[in-house]
């Protein structure tokens, strides 16, 4: 059967498969989604870049520092569920918007902020507007591209900007602090925003679903577990593992967790129907970004780290250096999607999108005091670039697979979820192997008190060893996640969530095929 042929939400020849296709907008609809998207990820590098001009400007302390990641990584990681569940229930479109303009006002608050709590508020208020918008983006993005042609297109588009970025970030950032000031780091956001927010006149989103309840207990476990874990996970990476204040909190963390698993399968209306995560291919979509999120991290923190602080590279100067690998994280997602994915699948993907990235973690191990850029970087980061690009278009299309529209939301969030408890381990993780790493180089290697030479070899063990680790924990991920991922495409009948009200209505099952694949 031509996968061209079937439509998701009625069969081959529907009226919800004709609507979507004939409807030109739909394309607009891709680049509004696209911006918004792109808004959220070039903020988070954007914002590393402007925290040492802004520490001068308004007088706070290194040990303060902290908290203008912290603020936004604790309101996004704790209400991306509630959010993406809220963009099910009162319609996605709403939801979008609503995050899109709040993102705008809080980054323009942030650019005004006199005192560094007026901006640790700000930080705080675009975490919140960014989980209302992550999860609603990705939901009318699955919505509304649903043949299985332009579905592979779409997500390429999206799953380009949402890997490369935090490249473009660096870029962006550091020109924008050489040229203007940090504060235009935060009020860039805004031009983003009215760009996007010309979605308001497109028909795009689901209706508001009447009589259906909020989960609240169930909002209330996750969001108090996810914040929890976050909190203790971002401690472990600015302190260490053995104080209260990140071991008390992950166990915290992880108890909420586990009520709130339990309660879902007792709850009437779950805020997480088990249907969603139960499904083979979503979960193993979901180990994919949870293991994306750690891996990828970890190569681009301390990639920029050895390019910057070894190498000497100005923010602009290593924004440029990874440019290639920006380009190929946007032909891997791009080809993934469009040519890959409907004829092969997500596992053989998702394996050989890990393997590259693995070896190009690998690869990196290479680098040394004095290398070359083109000797030692170029290699390494496209081919992790390509990897990048593959996951990202196998992750984002599967973690969404056959849900209908009333879950879509929340799909999307819970995707999102695991690459953010991904990039927190990660940075935890892998910050303390590189600490420990350097301490034993030195205590190895030290006579006396270490010179500055020594100190670079260390640094530079360190790095060598998170990348190993890196590779590591990429090979891992090849093994298992393709071991679970079923194998060749996904079933036509499955391929995209219904549009608009095409869907199974609220409380109903996805259908035959989706109730024996859970």
């Amino acid at each position: 059967m031509a996968m061209e042929s079937a439509d998701p939400a009625g069969g081959p020849g529907s009226e919800g498969s004709r609507t979507a296709s004939a409807d030109p907008k739909r394309w607009l609809i891709l680049a509004v989604i696209c911006t918004a998207q792109l808004m959220v990820v070039l903020d988070a590098t954007v914002m590393n870049l402007a925290l040492p001009p802004a520490q001068e400007d308004l007088g706070f302390s290194d040990a303060d520092r902290q908290w203008i990641l912290t603020a936004y990584l604790l309101a996004f990681g704790s209400l991306l569920l509630f959010c993406g569940r809220l963009a099910d229930l009162i319609g996605n479109k709403v939801t979008f918007l609503v995050g899109v303009a709040g993102f705008a006002g809080a980054s323009a608050v942030g650019g005004a902020a006199t005192t560094f709590e007026m901006l640790v508020a700000a930080r705080a208020g675009q975490g919140v507007f960014a989980a209302l918008l992550a999860p609603a983006a990705l939901s009318l993005l699955a919505t509304t591209f649903t043949d299985p042609k332009e579905r592979g297109k779409a997500f390429g588009a999206f799953g380009a900007v949402a890997a490369s970025g935090a490249g473009v970030g660096l870029i962006v950032g550091g020109a924008l602090t050489s040229a203007l000031s940090w504060r235009w780091c935060m009020y860039i956001n805004v031009a983003f925003a009215a760009l996007a927010l010309l979605g308001a006149a497109l028909p795009m989103g689901g209706k508001r679903r009447p009589g259906v309840r909020l989960d609240i207990p169930g909002v209330l476990m996750v969001s108090g577990g996810m914040f929890c874990v976050v909190y203790g996970f971002s401690n472990a990476a600015e302190e260490s593992w053995g104080t209260p204040s990140t071991w008390g909190f992950l166990a915290a963390g992880a108890a909420l967790l586990a009520v709130f698993g339990f309660w879902q399968t007792r709850a009437a209306q779950p805020l997480l129907p088990p249907r969603v995560i139960l499904d083979r291919t979503r979960g193993g979509g979901y180990l994919t970004m949870l293991i994306v999120g750690g891996g990828v991290f970890g190569i681009f923190l301390f990639l920029v780290y050895y390019m910057q602080t070894t190498l000497g590279y100005s923010a602009i100067t290593s924004g440029v250096a990874l440019l290639p690998m920006v380009v190929f994280t946007g032909v891997g997602a791009n080809v993934g999607n469009v040519r890959l994915m409907p004829r092969y699948g997500p596992r053989p993907l998702v394996f050989a999108g890990l393997a590259f990235s693995a070896a190009g973690a690998a690869w990196l191990t290479g680098i040394g005091v004095d290398s070359g850029y083109a000797a030692a970087l170029l290699g390494p980061t496209m081919v992790a670039g390509l990897g990048m690009g593959l996951l990202f278009a196998a992750g984002l299309q599967t973690g969404t697979h056959g849900v209908g529209a009333e879950d879509a939301g929340v799909a999307s969030a819970t995707l999102q979820i695991g690459q953010q408890l991904g990039g927190a381990i990660g940075t935890a993780l892998l910050n303390t192997i590189a600490a420990s790493a350097v301490t034993d180089y030195l205590e190895s290697n030290a006579r006396g008190k270490p010179g500055p030479e020594l100190i670079e070899l260390a640094a530079i063990d360190g790095y060598t060893t998170v990348f190993w680790w890196c590779a590591g924990i990429f090979a891992a991920g090849a093994v298992i996640c393709s071991t679970i991922l079923r194998g060749g495409p996904l079933p036509p009948s499955e391929a995209g969530a219904p549009a608009g009200d095409g869907g199974a209505s609220a409380g109903e099952p996805m259908g035959k095929a989706e109730a024996a694949r859970t």
